[in-house]
């Protein structure tokens, strides 16, 4: 897939427009600054510190590369010409080729307006479109928001993994959750 391609449009709740694109190396900038507001926020992502222009630029180059050679189906979604959030389908190998895992991430104010909705059926109809039998995501047990649009569009909860994360002082369960494709 290309990068920078345009793949859909859309208003959220709160009334935005929002454009669904693949990532392209002049968003470096922009992804940077949205996966530090992750970190300071202390959301509800695994990565517990800022990356530094450097790696984030390197992260970016293997993702491009990816995007363009069809082994993964990246989103980011923008809000008035900048990143709000940012999506990632990628296809398991081997006996598992048929699995498509799932990582989704929205910047604080930008949740509960419908691009996470948006984007999960996105990332659900590519999943079809390329053949994938099963989606799988991982989200904190703590996350009641999320889990809850993942349910909504189809996934359910198939496991859990006890204090896979440690945060804050406290340990939380990381809920496993798939969606069979028809």
């Amino acid at each position: 897939m290309k990068t920078g391609m345009i793949v859909r449009n859309f208003v959220a709740k709160d009334g935005s427009n929002v454009i669904l694109r693949t990532p392209r190396w002049e968003g470096l900038n922009d992804l940077l600054e949205f996966i530090s507001s992750l970190v300071d926020e202390g959301a509800g992502i695994t990565m517990n510190k800022k990356p530094s222009r450097q790696e984030e630029a390197e992260w970016l180059g293997r993702l491009l590369i990816n995007l363009e050679n069809d082994r993964l189906f990246d989103l980011v979604a923008e809000v008035d010409g900048k990143v709000v959030a940012n999506s990632e389908l990628s296809r398991k190998t081997g006996y598992t080729e048929h699995v498509g895992e799932i990582g989704i991430a929205i910047k604080a104010g930008y949740r509960d307006i419908g691009i996470g909705t948006e984007m999960l059926r996105t990332l659900i109809a590519h999943g079809r479109a390329i053949g994938l039998k099963v989606l799988s995501l991982s989200v904190f047990s703590t996350n009641k928001t999320a889990k809850h649009v993942y349910e909504k569009v189809g996934f359910n909860e198939t496991g859990r993994i006890p204090k896979a994360i440690f945060k804050d002082g406290k340990y939380i369960d990381m809920v496993l959750m798939t969606m069979e494709l028809s």
